[in-house]
C-alpha cells in the first residue's frame, strides 16, 4: 500500500497560511489544541462565527455543557456510532464504529509504520 501524505500536508498547511493572513475568513484549530483546553477552542469558535456566549451563558455553564455533549466519550458511545454502517456504493460499507478509535492525541503511531510517523513530523 502507498500512501502519499504531502498532499495532506498541502492542504493542511494551506489552510494554516489562510488563517494567518485571514483570520475574520479561517479559523484554525488543532486536535491537539481542542483536547488540551475544548472551552477555550469552544469558545474561539463561538466568536469567529460570530455568536459569542453572553454572560448568562457563563454563568449556567453552558461551554462546559457543549464540551461534555461532544467530548469523545460521548459520541463514541451514541449506538448510531456503535451499530450504523456507511454505504459509500454498492461496493463498500463501513461500520461507523470504524471512524472512532481511542480518541487519543498520538494514537495514530498505533496505526502507523514508523516512516509514516517520521513523515508527519
Amino acid at each position: 500500500m502507498h500512501i502519499t501524505l504531502w498532499t495532506h500536508w498541502d492542504h493542511v498547511s494551506g489552510y494554516w497560511k489562510a488563517s494567518l493572513e485571514n483570520p475574520d475568513k479561517v479559523l484554525f484549530l488543532t486536535y491537539e489544541d481542542m483536547k488540551t483546553d475544548p472551552v477555550i477552542c469552544l469558545t474561539k469558535l463561538a466568536k469567529f462565527l460570530d455568536k459569542p456566549f453572553c454572560l448568562e451563558e457563563e454563568w449556567e455553564e453552558v461551554v462546559q455543557k457543549i464540551v461534555r455533549l461532544c467530548s469523545f466519550e460521548n459520541l463514541s458511545s451514541l449506538e448510531v456510532n456503535q451499530t450504523a454502517v456507511q454505504h459509500f456504493s454498492p461496493e463498500l460499507a463501513v461500520e461507523n464504529r470504524h471512524f472512532l478509535r481511542k480518541g487519543q492525541v498520538g494514537d495514530c503511531t498505533n496505526h502507523m509504520t514508523l516512516e509514516m510517523a517520521q513523515q508527519l513530523d
